[in-house]
């Protein structure tokens, strides 16, 4: 994808953003999310969204690592789409984290809980 095409993206609304996440990753398989040098993965903390914590994703590498491209620490890394709906998203649930989906270039965020996120992208496979 070169960088225009992903700067489109990046400035769509969160909702529009959101939906392209779920059309990617029903076609892809896959969810990208980063971690650092000790394969912690990245866990965000919002004040505006009421003072959750939640995992930002992304639909491709190559989003997540221009999301990290100020922080040498971190790395993408692909977690397959049945891992994803099976045990992150049961985990993060169990833990009390949101999901944060394809952070935007205004670093805007649609963020959702993970049952939601799980509904969404199981309607997505069904699709398929």
């Amino acid at each position: 994808m070169n960088n225009d095409d992903m700067q489109a993206i990046l400035d769509l609304s969160c909702e529009d953003r959101y939906d392209y996440f779920l059309d990617m990753v029903g076609e892809e398989r896959e969810v990208w999310i980063l971690i650092n040098n000790d394969e912690h993965f990245l866990k965000l903390h919002s004040d505006e969204h009421g003072g959750i914590e939640y995992l930002p994703v992304w639909p491709s590498a190559d989003f997540a690592t221009a999301y990290a491209s100020d922080d040498t620490d971190l790395s993408p890394r692909s977690i397959a789409l049945p891992q994803f709906l099976k045990k992150w998203l049961a985990g993060l649930d169990r833990d009390g984290i949101e999901v944060g989906v394809l952070p935007g270039a205004d670093k805007s965020v649609w963020i959702t809980e993970a049952g939601e996120l799980e509904k969404d992208l199981r309607e997505e496979l069904s699709r398929f």
